[in-house]
């Protein structure tokens, strides 16, 4: 099989190269040969379309690598602001031939106008030498990705946008001798993401595209999430070289000893290359994967409440949160209150740096089945900042219809009168419809590669296709249709439930997979036998599931680090636990990196910007923070509400029997309580423990020849040290 990839390769190096160097090309290395083309001032085929409506320059999709596996899923586009061109030249003499004023499309050039700059909204200035770039990563679901033309949702914001196609876990292409070669599996996403980051910046620094070389973003939601998170924990790492130099990236070249180059030929001179990125904003980042079994085990079995579908879920929810609590421990984790702010050793100060561990005590912590200890404070600090947030912006809320206890809408005078205080009282009472762009909702499935073409989902706007008004009841089912497929305005994302050929299905409930085994003994002999393939390494010698564990990178010596990150998760989700971006911002701080997690409550999985937030806004923020000269930019101040909304009935959550608010406005509750809200509100139901698999992210452990396998040796544990009491419980 691997002679047959390895073939299939070679006719396609000769096949791609023939038509992507030109004439006259010195073809006499690989590495120019890749330069060669992957300069867009050789390809003759780019062509940049005008959009007045956006003020801005949409580059047509071009492939991002010299060696495309699948072409329609490895391109990109770009988006420029206007402001930074001078027009197309479409005659190679370097002069604008076509300007925006004609508002046309044409193959050729883009004319870089240097000295223009765009001030935002929140009033940051960049200019195309300095403009943050934002890299859309999509991969909903671990899923493709086909190319899309880049929207221009941050022209007025002086950003560059960047569109880029990607492998997921469900593609494949049949040999010459008929077989089925999986070629999705990890990490092709993540590949094709960084070649399109360093295709990019080697145009920047060929001049043939604006943007900072140093300030880019990462962000997606869902998978694509995962996917913005993972590109900015793993940034120029190397072990994900070898994935980009076989699709013939730029920027990163194998030598004769074995080492690797990452740099590209500019002027004579060598200049470094570097797949990384400066920031992250990812929404429901549903990683990391390695840990998420038995986060989301621990995280549902501390609600005593929690009724599991069968007996095995229950004993199997059991083990893993035995796991997990050795796990965390064995992680010798600590967190800096100062960094952190919370006061966790309750001396009222925010100057320790505070072990984290999990505790079993049946009676102590008999409300949480036995589980307490400072980890678990700092996580319930998290839920109430969050929710205490919340309250406490209320004022940005906008058209929202609110009511007073008897359920009738108050009137415009009596809402322009509400203080901070009222407006938290009647969220915590649930007196209130949300204005149908404002909440929960976001955007389903991973964020879409083009970011849908119109819409500013950042902004707190959800992109073309998202319908509704989610209200205070979390919405349930996941974030596909009855089709599979994410809803209509995802760009290129593609979400197909299930799997090809390997008889394993998805599903939400988890009830499935299982029912393929005969019994315990045959499914923990499949399990044993995918975990020692996975271990055994990919073709060059990689456990996947490693290669897609952020928290195996960060802080690594020869990482790139992200200079901040922001990960933004609805409260309410159940597509990963809250354990899972809290590990992410601990591992983040620890080693520099400035980290910020929110959990918005009343927010489902992927849930949109609100209460004033936005992308731009914390983009602009950071800049003003990390860039020398920039601008401090502050939170601009609310225009509290003064007409109430239409709605004429109250769809709020009423969470007072849990939480409290004291005359100060301070929230308050227990950890069991929050909990509670999390599995009881979970916006996709909790996959049943019974198929051992977590959602449809498992299926990105594949092989060349087979579409998925068991791979968490977490799981595996637990199963082995449980047997007989769960193979008396397996499918009864």
């Amino acid at each position: 099989m691997r002679k047959t990839i390895a073939l299939c390769l070679a006719l396609m190096l000769l096949f791609t190269t023939a038509l992507c160097v030109g004439e006259g090309a010195d073809d006499t290395s690989e590495r120019e040969r890749i330069e060669y083309a992957l300069n867009l001032k050789n390809n003759p085929d780019q062509e940049w379309t005008y959009n007045a409506s956006t003020d801005s320059w949409t580059l047509s999709i071009v492939t991002a690598v010299l060696y495309p596996v699948i072409e329609n899923e490895e391109g990109v586009s770009v988006c420029v602001p206007s402001a930074y061109v001078v027009g197309i030249d479409t005659d190679g003499d370097g002069t604008a031939d076509l300007l925006a004023s004609d508002g046309a499309s044409a193959k050729g050039s883009l004319v870089i106008d240097y000295d223009a700059a765009v001030t935002s909204a929140n009033g940051q200035t960049y200019t195309a030498a300095t403009a943050p770039v934002i890299i859309n990563t999509g991969a909903a679901g671990y899923g493709n990705s086909s190319n899309t033309t880049a929207s221009g949702i941050y022209t007025a914001k002086g950003y560059i946008n960047v569109a880029c196609g990607n492998r997921g876990k469900q593609d494949s292409f049949t040999d010459d001798n008929g077989n089925t070669v999986y070629t999705g599996d990890a990490p092709s996403c993540l590949s094709d993401q960084k070649a399109a980051i360093r295709f990019v910046k080697y145009n920047i620094l060929l001049g043939n595209l604006p943007g900072s070389l140093d300030c880019w973003v990462s962000t997606g939601g869902s998978g694509g999430g995962a996917h913005a998170v993972m590109v900015a924990a793993t940034g120029n790492n190397p072990d994900f070289y070898d994935y980009q130099i076989a699709v013939g990236a730029v920027g990163v070249y194998r030598q004769a000893d074995g080492s690797y180059i990452t740099s590209v030929l500019i002027d004579g001179e060598e200049v470094a290359l570097s797949d990384a990125v400066w920031g992250c904003v990812a929404y429901s980042a549903i990683t990391s994967l390695y840990e998420a079994d038995m986060a989301m085990a621990f995280e549902y079995h501390l609600d005593t409440d929690y009724a599991f579908s069968t007996d095995f879920q229950v004993a199997l929810a059991d083990a893993l949160s035995r796991e997990y609590m050795d796990y965390i421990n064995g992680q010798d984790l600590t967190a800096d209150e100062a960094k952190v702010g919370f006061d966790l050793d309750g001396d009222g100060k925010l100057e320790s740096v505070v072990p984290l561990t999990i505790e079993y005590d049946a009676e102590l912590y008999a409300a949480t089945n036995g589980y307490g200890g400072t980890y678990l404070t700092l996580y319930l600090a998290e839920f109430t900042e969050n929710l205490q947030w919340y309250v406490d912006s209320l004022d940005y809320a906008s058209g929202w219809t609110w009511f007073d206890t008897d359920g009738n809408a108050l009137s415009d005078e009596a809402v322009a009168a509400m203080t901070v205080q009222d407006k938290a009282a009647a969220f915590i009472e649930g007196r209130y419809a949300k204005a149908s762009a404002d909440g929960r909702g976001g955007m389903a499935g991973g964020l879409p590669s083009g970011m849908g073409g119109k819409a500013d989902f950042a902004g707190g706007n959800r992109p073309d296709g998202m319908k509704g008004d989610f209200g205070g009841t979390p919405p349930t089912g996941g974030f596909t249709g009855p089709d599979g497929q994410a809803p209509a305005g995802l760009g290129g994302d593609e979400m197909a439930v299930g799997t090809p050929d390997a008889g394993t299905t998805q599903s939400a409930t988890g009830t499935t997979n299982s029912k393929n085994y005969a019994s315990f003994d045959e499914m923990l002999t499949a399990y044993r036998q995918d975990i020692e393939e996975i271990e055994s390494g990919d073709l060059y010698g990689n456990n996947l599931v490693t290669l897609y564990n952020p928290l195996h990178y960060i802080g690594a010596a020869d990482t790139e680090a992200p200079a901040w990150t922001r990960i933004v998760c609805g409260a309410a989700e159940g597509d990963i636990s809250m354990f899972n971006s809290l590990n992410l911002q601990l591992a983040w701080l620890s080693n520099g990196t400035d980290a910020v997690i929110e959990w918005q409550w009343d927010g489902g999985h992927v849930p949109s910007e609100t209460l004033g937030n936005s992308l731009a806004l914390y983009v602009d923020q950071m800049y003003g923070q990390y860039v020398a000269g920039a601008a401090s930019i502050d939170q601009p101040d609310p225009e509290p509400q003064t007409v109430n909304g239409k709605a004429t009935a109250m769809s709020g959550t009423d969470l007072s029997d849990w939480v409290s608010l004291d005359e100060n406005g301070l929230v308050s509750f227990s950890l069991a309580d929050a909990v509670r809200y999390r599995v009881n509100g979970a916006s996709k139901a909790i996959p049943g423990f019974d198929v051992i698999d977590y959602g449809q992210e498992d299926y990105v452990f594949g092989s060349p020849t087979q579409d998925a396998r068991h791979w968490s040796v977490w799981v595996l544990k637990a199963l082995e040290e449980n047997a007989e009491t769960l193979a008396e419980l397996f499918n009864p």
